[in-house]
């Protein structure tokens, strides 16, 4: 794609804002153009303003560490410096769908990290390898929202990123019904061990409301869109238990499948590892060569040794078995600030970028 994308990042001072910021430095369609956060860090520079806080593991890109940050409730000015925006704010869910709507109404297309707008009826949330169909959502919600430009995009949940791309592909065998547990790092808190030492050497049973979009957000990726909404799927039916653990970044799942039909292991194991979707077949910049990885190996995959894998945009799995209650059983695992959040985000933008729904 010749053509370069002037981009902003709403929220810029948080962790997904700072993984944002690493991603963007050297893309090869977007350009960031526009940092901005709350009006306590609006006049600063990114680096007076997030440089103590600096969470990533890569420096603070030096093309952003001078730029000053904007207020992102200052709509209209940031709308008219880009193409599109990146959104990853901190805030009630009421004040993020009134800030992301107000820039979808100024002709600035959203792609949202956030988890205000994914039941929105209208508003697709999106999967690039599973359900990129469902950006074609964004003509009904243009004719709701009286825009020409303007829409909102959103990515699902990061733990989601971890199960539902190797659920996926079973489908064909009919998944009936699914147990997932997933066990989270705290940076989807946006936390580290400095900010968060009750975190070591410890593991705490609740992370509030993952479960409920553990078990309903999959439903909205399968729907279908009728009547200018996508309608979530009635199956398979989902129960799901999310717990914290000590990890830096890297969610894992473990996860047990019922299916209508018995194919032998070898069959699965082909079914994944020969999957792709839309995103490589449009060859996205962000895209994983292989999208879903599987190890053979007993005690793999591991966080360590595959939570980076293909950039941390594939997903990978192992120890796949049958199981006593269910057909099946697997553990599964994905980088959850890459694949899960801001990576999933800028490969959504870039699916959007191709499929022609941010052009002018």
């Amino acid at each position: 794609m010749e053509k370069k994308y002037n981009v902003g990042i709403i929220g810029a001072t948080g962790m997904v804002g700072q993984r944002f910021a690493t991603l963007l430095e050297n893309h090869p369609w977007f350009n960031v153009t526009v940092l901005a956060a709350s009006a306590r860090s609006a006049g600063k520079t990114y680096n007076e303003a997030a440089g103590s806080r600096w969470a990533m593991k890569q420096p603070m890109p030096e093309s952003m560490k001078d730029m000053i940050i904007e207020d992102a409730a200052n709509v209209e000015a940031i709308a008219s410096k880009v193409d599109f925006v990146f959104c990853a704010v901190d805030m009630k869910k009421d004040e993020i769908r009134a800030l992301e709507e107000a820039y979808a109404k100024a002709e600035c297309p959203v792609v949202s990290n956030n988890s205000a707008n994914r039941f929105t009826p209208d508003v697709p949330m999106v999967i690039p390898e599973i359900n990129s169909d469902h950006i074609r959502i964004i003509e009904d919600q243009r004719k709701r929202l009286g825009t020409k430009r303007g829409f909102v995009a959103v990515k699902s949940n990061c733990s989601l990123q971890s199960y539902v791309p190797a659920i996926h592909p079973l489908m064909k065998y009919g998944v009936k019904k699914v147990l997932a547990c997933t066990y989270q790092a705290i940076s989807g808190a946006g936390k580290t061990f400095e900010r968060w030492p009750e975190m070591v050497d410890n593991v705490i049973p609740y992370i509030g409301g993952e479960e409920e979009k553990s078990e309903q957000e999959p439903l909205k990726i399968w729907g279908k869109i009728e009547n200018g909404e996508i309608v979530k799927t009635n199956s398979p039916s989902i129960t799901s238990q999310c717990i914290r653990v000590p990890v830096s970044d890297g969610h894992t799942a473990a996860v047990f499948v019922e299916l209508e039909q018995k194919p032998s292991m070898e069959e699965i194991i082909e079914t994944w590892e020969s999957y792709s979707g839309r995103a490589q077949e449009l060859d996205l910049p962000s895209a994983p060569k292989q999208f879903l990885h599987y190890f053979k190996e007993p005690d793999r995959p591991q966080i360590k040794s595959e939570r980076n894998l293909e950039n941390g945009m594939a997903v990978s799995i192992g120890r796949l078995r049958e199981d006593t209650q269910y057909t099946i059983k697997f553990v599964c695992m994905s980088h959850n600030t890459l694949r899960g959040a801001a990576g999933g985000a800028v490969l959504l933008a870039e699916l959007l970028c191709a499929e022609g729904y941010m052009d002018r």
